[in-house]
């Protein structure tokens, strides 16, 4: 065996643009052999299990991680040995004549596209870096070093000599740091410096991670050190030195890694509070009506073999109120200052599901019947309580409702789905005394939660779409006069 013969299979993006996965399983150990297609892993990614199949023919030589690692999106995971000699890549390298000496002029070819799970690979980034400019003589470098010497803060360096032929050039200024508008208006309203911010994202991009880590670092400190009296400099000394890690009692505390969903999870709702102003209206009304339609349909022959709830006539009152009510279907483009208003409704699911919460989408669920509707909810629920929802499943939503009526809670004050402009929370469904004809009877009720953003949706609005979805539960008769 050779090393040209050995290809490495890199971990792909699976088409979300997420930056990292978990390896959950190995399928494979070093010397079992593996088929174009084969599945070598399953990882997870910020919000779903996938499995890798791998792209070609071989011998397994090496897994380079262990499960449980997380591992980011292009780092190769496992060698494979394959038969034919060279890899590609490798036998066009041998065979291209050496190019001449020209040290960090040339800028660099884009690699191999790497295999993910449908076609043959996500193209590689775009990003082209402008080459960076050589000092080409001693006294240039010199009086640059000179300039950046007294730009740090170190004090003017020694004099450089005169260098007539570029008399002019002052010290580049720094680059910009890379960032999506979204991300450049949290660090502002969080007060983080861009520039001080470790990017981690692909090509240097600093991403929402990164702006939290840093607001994080900044605030450790201040949270940690007791205050303390004036003090000389040398009593401060021992404060620059690292604090040990804090100590815990085992038996006492866990301590849970943030990762996976967890950790999209947190970032996401954290962006979205701070990013999107919300507002949460709440209507508490008598669905009794809508509670006996519930068991009407689960004796109707239309329904057999679906799973008929509350949560459906829920959903199709809220795409009633959409269709009524359609520039609650939108979305906030910060970037190009522009609302963007949707002409079909993606309906988030919110799921708790054993690897955490996640918001599955029903594509297109403003033109399913009501049938359809109960088999993609069936679907969607069970999927994801399998852990076997996919990354497309949970892209492109466009309104969102969550159930926390299922944990008896009476309503909450949801969160929006990043990317969103409203979220509907159902309270439990109970029995209340409620004027009805002009008598208190007991009859079935619950409370309704609307938050939305309040950038694109106005107060009226957002009362309206409410208040619509309220009538429905209320008269499920308009499911037909309004539709």
């Amino acid at each position: 065996m050779t090393n040209a013969s050995v290809r490495e299979f890199k971990m792909p993006d699976v088409g979300e643009g997420l930056t990292e996965a978990e390896i959950l399983k190995w399928y494979v150990q070093p010397g079992d052999t593996v088929t174009d297609g084969q599945v070598v892993c399953e990882v997870e990614t910020a919000k779903a299990a996938v499995e890798l199949p791998i792209p070609y023919d071989g011998v397994v030589r090496a897994l380079h991680f262990p499960e449980g690692t997380t591992v980011d999106v292009g780092t190769s995971i496992i060698a494979v040995e394959v038969a034919g000699g060279a890899a590609p890549a490798q036998e066009e390298a041998a065979a291209a004549p050496a190019p001449a000496a020209e040290p960090e002029q040339s800028v660099e070819q884009p690699a191999a596209r790497q295999p993910v799970l449908v076609g043959y690979g996500v193209a590689t980034s775009s990003t082209r870096r402008r080459p960076r400019k050589q000092a080409q003589d001693p006294a240039a470098q010199q009086a640059a070093s000179a300039v950046q010497s007294e730009l740090n803060g170190h004090g003017a360096a020694p004099a450089a000599p005169a260098v007539p032929a570029a008399p002019a050039a002052p010290a580049a200024p720094a680059q910009r740091p890379l960032a999506k508008p979204p991300v450049r208006k949290l660090a502002k309203d969080l007060g983080v410096d861009l520039a001080t911010v470790t990017p981690t994202g692909p090509d240097g991009v600093v991403t929402r991670e990164d702006v939290h880590a840093a607001v994080a670092a900044a605030q450790a400190p201040q949270q940690t050190a007791p205050e303390a009296p004036p003090a000389a400099p040398a009593a401060s000394a021992p404060a620059a030195q690292p604090a040990a890690p804090a100590s815990y009692d085992s038996a006492r505390e866990t301590r849970i890694p943030v990762k996976g969903v967890r950790k999209a999870t947190a970032a996401a709702m954290v962006g979205s509070a701070f990013t999107a102003p919300h507002v949460t209206e709440f209507v508490t009304v008598d669905v009794t009506r809508t509670m006996k339609l519930v068991e009407e349909l689960k004796q109707d022959k239309e329904f057999a073999g679906l799973r008929v709830n509350p949560l459906l006539l829920i959903a199709k009152a809220l795409l009633v109120a959409i269709r009524r009510n359609p520039d609650i279907n939108a979305s906030w483009d910060e970037a190009a200052q522009e609302i963007v208003v949707k002409h079909y409704v993606n309906l988030g699911i919110a799921a708790a599901t054993p690897r955490g919460l996640i918001v599955p989408n029903i594509k297109d669920a403003h033109a399913r019947t009501l049938p359809e509707l109960a088999a993609s909810l069936g679907e969607l629920v069970s999927t994801a309580r399998e852990g076997k929802t996919s990354p497309s499943a949970m892209q492109g939503g466009t309104v969102t409702i969550t159930n926390v009526g299922v944990f008896g809670v009476d309503t909450g004050t949801p969160l929006l789905n990043p990317g969103e402009s409203a979220i509907l929370a159902v309270g439990a469904i109970k029995p209340q005394p409620w004027v009805h004809k002009g008598k208190v009877k007991p009859r079935q009720v619950t409370t309704l939660a609307l938050s939305f953003d309040h950038r694109l949706v106005d107060g009226e609005l957002g009362s309206k779409v409410l208040a619509d979805v309220a009538a429905v539960l209320e008269q499920p008769k308009r499911l037909i006069t309004w539709a």
